[in-house]
């Protein structure tokens, strides 16, 4: 077994046992860490392996978590207000399987345009759908909750409830297991998986497929693969992706709004996947954790730094603190290690850059 495996395995152990020891704040920076990772996977399948530059994660992201709000969400519960936001009442695992449905049939309706554009083209016609997104979400009401955001129903799988009860006191090993241990699992599952399917895709047909079509489009056409319709699945895929991030996000917040899939948002995604390397899996990973987690830690312990402030007082806030560093840490990756984490992690283990690292 190669020391790779070993470390994975390893890994993984670790993170199965962390909820015995971790405080409250830990999993739930975790839980985010988790979404933003495998929302960060679908957009390296497409920046990283498929050469598409997409602006719009956000909205998808935004898609998802509201799909499953909705789908999920009372209709029209006895002793629920007026002004509140309706539903269909479907299971969760039914709502969050349409709410991943939903965000990649978007992606699709929006692939014949990314099939006609390139580059920076096709990022400034998928920044677009960001403002049409935050539009929608904001105006919605009955289905959004507009300003005010909407709850997200607790998750459940055959009578099993992800939240503080359903069942009461549940115990593993004398620690209690509320809502923010069950979802760690949860998303650890969600994680594994996705980044299975993903590297499954890319060692077999599909991904060399996508990865000609990012080399050459012509080369790609000669050796008979369907350009369009790669490049148009690849966006779904991507959507769907993000879908999914969305549901796990809704679940971990317990209650989403529209500001949290702003511009901004889907900028996060593009940093996370240019740390860890475009077209990576792991390096997706690793990039959601640093990008997603590093604010919430800096705000966790601003009042012990010497120079990020508290929230509210005056200097610099945690959140562009963040924004600073890795923004920093882009520029070094672009100069230093245009392979990102996973060229560099490739260098240690001695392994031969890729054709993108040789070129860049």
């Amino acid at each position: 077994m190669s020391r790779a495996r070993i470390a994975w395995i390893a890994l993984i152990a670790v993170l199965v046992w962390l909820p015995q020891y971790a405080e409250a704040f830990w999993m739930q920076t975790g839980l985010f860490a988790m979404s933003a990772a495998i929302g960060a996977i679908g957009l390296t399948l497409l920046v990283g392996t498929t050469g598409q530059l997409s602006l719009a994660h956000a909205f998808f992201v935004g898609i998802g978590a509201y799909g499953y709000c909705y789908f999920a969400g009372d209709s029209g519960a006895a002793g629920t207000p007026l002004s509140a936001p309706d539903g269909l009442g479907l299971p969760p695992l039914a709502a969050g399987i349409l709410a991943v449905l939903l965000a990649g049939l978007a992606g699709a309706a929006f692939s014949p345009i990314a099939a006609r554009l390139k580059g920076i083209y096709l990022g400034l016609a998928s920044i677009g759908l960001v403002f049409i997104g935050q539009h929608i979400m904001q105006n919605a009401s009955g289905i959004t909750g507009g300003f005010n955001g909407r709850d997200a129903k607790p998750f459940s799988l055959f009578g099993f409830e992800f939240s503080n009860t359903n069942p009461d006191n549940f115990d593993v090993f004398g620690v209690p297991y509320g809502q923010l241990e069950r979802l760690w699992y949860l998303g650890l599952v969600l994680v594994l998986l996705s980044a299975w399917y993903a590297r499954n895709l890319l060692r077999n047909r599909p991904g060399r497929a996508l990865e000609a079509i990012r080399d050459s489009e012509v080369a790609a056409a000669v050796m008979g693969v369907n350009v369009p319709l790669y490049r148009g699945a690849a966006f779904m895929v991507s959507s769907m992706y993000a879908g999914l991030a969305g549901v796990m996000l809704a679940l971990a917040f317990s209650r989403i709004v529209p500001e949290s899939f702003n511009f901004l948002y889907s900028i996060d995604f593009l940093v996370m996947i240019v740390i860890g390397g475009l077209g990576s899996v792991g390096g997706a990973v690793l990039g959601a954790v640093v990008v997603s987690a590093l604010p919430q830690v800096l705000l966790h312990y601003a009042d012990r730094l010497p120079i990020v402030a508290s929230p509210g007082g005056s200097g610099l806030q945690p959140n562009d603190a963040a924004r600073f560093l890795y923004g920093a840490a882009v520029v070094g990756v672009l100069i230093l290690a245009s392979g990102g984490s996973a060229g560099l992690a490739r260098r240690f283990r001695g392994a031969q850059p890729t054709s993108k690292e040789k070129t860049a």
